[in-house]
């Protein structure tokens, strides 16, 4: 009786205080819209493709999902403790344009582990859990739905469980930390096929871990910036070597599982400086201690309301805190076509893993990185629906913030629990999408998508604008992420250096070129979406491969 009065006064609280927020935020931006109301398993994990679909994924040992394998297909696992004969999908992939999903067969688990896309537009799947932690999983998009994952057994040399991988200039990826693994491995191992200590680990893990999904962004020099807990270093993975140490986040307190805060690399600019600048953008988590207190004692402390900004290249580099508008643990961090950082989803106290995030943050907050300090927040339209531990945030080629999961439990539980297994998939359209900005938005003309561009080269860009265009506009790339446990892993975007900018006549056509990245460590290859921005108004964006 007494666990279930304590569930009903917390639903009591997140009901009022969605009422309250909905009240407050009503002349706020943005738009939400319930894109399907089950998707048949909880969006634990998701990746864009380049054919615009979405793979998403949860773990294959906790229960039957509600979506059920094609052809009366079944898994058979005797290993697995749940379910040994399981006839349901753990995965599935969804076509933005159609708003379906159809579903995929994983064998094994693929429980809180991490990813990449390869040069070829392959997703690149590692880790996981109990039979899956060593596997690697391959998922080369179609548009004919016959494509399926592709698994490698021994595919690592280590156990990867919430591990971060990111892609390479040459196209392989690092593969770093996960739980009880202080090192760094690459796939594929055509080159390397050992492990490497990582020290910085071992340092940065404390009595509740902390250091689990660590922060990785490759810098413009080559290196990697690493933040785990609350400090982080720039290594030379091919030396395995720190070459600079960066001071701890003001205060101390871990942005890293499980008290889980989220981290971008904000907009890359001026490329053809000799010394492009790098900051990485660090927000929310939870205080020092939370995740004990919480585990053992039920006590829910307040999540950090703070964001840190570092100047990674500088020669005497500094936090900058600033204030959030709220509270936010197990928030997602999504870099917007215009350059803007969307938070979403998370909670306002206690910390991630199963049953210890309490009062879901329906409201997402905007973060411009370009405005004065102290003035950079604003807040946006909520959403009704909790997004709490394993919910994830990915951004569209139209410009929509696609938003899911959210199973916060060790099965699928619907009902007698604060926050049930949610299978609801939404979209977020950010102000910029509003009509009102209709006349401002620019449509590419050319070149088409799925066009492959060089490095170094003048790239042409012809688009229309109904009204009219006051300036030069920006043209951005952004990579798709791969998004799980608040960290979207390889998530990049680039500002390109303009080289000319014309209208054609008295029409409303106009022709932009702009220089491409002078190399692969400015950008790795692969596929990007490509947008013309005109007064922070974003096209759709197009496809482009870079080799």
């Amino acid at each position: 009786m007494v666990a279930r009065a304590a569930i009903l006064y917390a639903l009591f609280l997140t009901s009022l205080q969605l009422l309250l927020t909905s009240h407050v935020s009503f002349a706020a931006g943005g738009k939400w819209n319930l894109l399907l109301p089950n998707v048949g398993i909880s969006a634990m994990h998701m990746q864009l493709l380049h054919n615009d679909r979405v793979v998403m994924f949860d773990r294959t040992n906790f229960g039957p999902s509600n979506i059920s394998l094609p052809n009366h297909k079944c898994r058979n696992n005797p290993e697995d403790a749940i379910s040994k004969i399981d006839c349901t999908a753990h995965s599935i992939e969804y076509d933005v344009a159609a708003n379906t999903i159809r579903p995929l067969t994983v064998q094994s688990n693929t429980w809180c582990s991490s990813g990449s896309v390869r040069p070829d537009g392959a997703l690149v799947q590692t880790g996981g859990d109990r039979d899956g932690e060593f596997k690697a999983r391959i998922f080369s998009p179609c548009n004919r739905g016959r494509c399926d994952w592709v698994e490698i057994n021994n595919a690592l040399a280590k156990r990867r469980w919430y591990a971060t991988n990111h892609i390479l200039p040459d196209g392989k990826q690092i593969i770093i930390g996960g739980r009880g693994q202080y090192s760094y491995e690459f796939f594929p191992k055509t080159t390397f096929p050992g492990v490497i200590a990582f020290p910085f680990l071992v340092q940065t893990n404390d009595t509740e871990e902390n250091n689990l999904y660590p922060f990785t962004f490759l810098n413009t020099d080559g290196n990697l910036f690493i933040f785990a807990n609350n400090r982080a270093i720039l290594l030379d993975y091919t030396k395995n070597k720190v070459v600079k140490t960066f001071p701890a986040i003001p205060g101390g307190d871990p942005r890293n599982y499980p008290s889980t805060g989220s981290a971008v690399l904000l907009p890359l600019k001026n490329l053809e400086a000799a010394r492009i600048d790098a900051e990485v953008l660090v927000c929310g988590g939870a205080p020092k201690g939370s995740y004990n207190l919480a585990f053992w004692k039920s006590v829910f402390v307040k999540a950090l309301d703070t964001c840190a900004r570092i100047k990674i290249n500088d020669e005497n580099p500094r936090w900058t805190v600033e204030r959030m508008p709220r509270p936010r643990v197990m928030g997602d961090m999504t870099l917007l076509p215009n350059g803007d950082v969307l938070l979403i989803n998370g909670g306002s106290y206690g910390s991630a893993a199963w049953e210890l995030g309490r009062d879901p943050v329906f409201v997402p907050d905007l973060y411009h990185p370009e405005k004065p300090a102290n003035r950079r927040f604003e807040s946006l339209n909520p959403t009704t629906i909790p997004r709490m531990y394993h919910s994830a945030a990915v951004l569209l080629r139209d410009g929509r913030v696609l938003v899911g999961g959210s199973n916060p439990h060790a099965y699928y539980n619907f009902t007698g629990v604060l926050f049930p297994t949610e299978l609801r998939l939404e979209a977020f359209s950010p102000v910029y999408l509003e009509r009102g900005f209709a006349s401002l938005r620019p449509q590419i003309q050319s070149p088409r998508s799925q066009t492959t561009i060089k490095y170094k080269m003048n790239l042409k860009l012809t688009f229309k604008v109904a009204g009219v265009v006051k300036g030069p506009v920006r043209v951005t790339m952004v990579s798709p992420s791969f998004t799980t446990h608040s960290f979207s892993m390889n998530q990049r975007l680039l500002v390109l250096d303009h080289v000319t900018f014309t209208r054609r006549g008295r029409s409303t056509n106009y022709e932009v070129q702009v220089k491409t990245p002078r190399s692969a460590i400015i950008a790795p290859p692969g596929y990007y979406m490509v947008f013309v921005v005109n007064e922070n108004i974003p096209s759709e964006g197009i496809w482009v491969k870079l080799q």
